[in-house]
């Protein structure tokens, strides 16, 4: 289990181990979801539509934009 220290700004460290786990880097914005049972869910935020626009290759070749 990983733990970290809140600081009295309210700042915290992602401890290494979660932030491999969730493939996580400088920057990437956290989304944190207090659930009605008192536990928290932290998701690392998707990435813009943008973002990953040229990421996926197209299984047809040779198709162009008219």
């Amino acid at each position: 289990m990983a733990e970290s220290r809140l600081t009295t700004k309210g700042r915290t460290t992602v401890p290494a181990e979660v932030r491999k786990a969730l493939g996580v880097k400088p920057g990437t914005r956290l989304v944190w979801h207090v659930m009605p049972d008192g536990k928290v869910l932290v998701r690392a935020k998707s990435s813009l539509l943008l973002e990953l626009a040229g990421t996926v290759e197209s299984p047809v070749k040779g198709v162009t934009r008219t």
